[in-house]
């Protein structure tokens, strides 16, 4: 048989499970911060940057409004964030950190560090890893049909 049909040959996959045991290594450090990983995602994105706008955070995580709205709604009931409108353009929403947003920064440190002790790697062999998944990335949506 030939060997496209092997699931273990899959890079797709591979990625696939990769992300899974990752995901599944930080939800502990998560949960005691109180939060999933798609809000750490959009802390992320606001520790870099201090605020965005819904659409600016949409192209940084590659999330719809759909998705992201109810998310961002969470986050402020639970008082991480604030959403208000532009005083300039009623349609842009402004995501800014609260103070309890901020203070999950340092809490939030021991994660990545986490991927290093887990895999063995070093910093400097996880970030071209990561350059590479980036890379091969840009190329397939340069190359696919949309």
């Amino acid at each position: 048989m030939d060997k496209v049909f092997y699931l273990q040959d899959h890079l797709c996959f591979s990625l696939y499970a990769c992300s899974r045991a990752i995901l599944r290594m930080y939800h502990p450090q998560l949960k005691t911060m109180g939060i999933t990983y798609p809000q750490y995602l959009v802390l992320l994105v606001l520790w870099e940057k201090d605020e965005s706008t819904v659409k600016g955070l949409g192209m940084a995580l590659d999330l719809d409004s759909g998705t992201l709205t109810p998310l961002l709604k969470r986050m402020e009931m639970n008082h991480l964030i604030i959403r208000e409108r532009s005083k300039e353009d009623e349609r842009v929403v402004n995501v800014k950190l609260t103070d309890t947003g901020s203070a999950l920064r340092e809490k939030a440190a021991c994660i990545p560090l986490s991927l290093l002790e887990s895999s063995g790697k070093s910093a400097e062999e996880i970030k071209e890893l990561n350059e590479t998944i980036k890379g091969l990335t840009r190329a397939i949506l340069r190359n696919s049909p949309s």
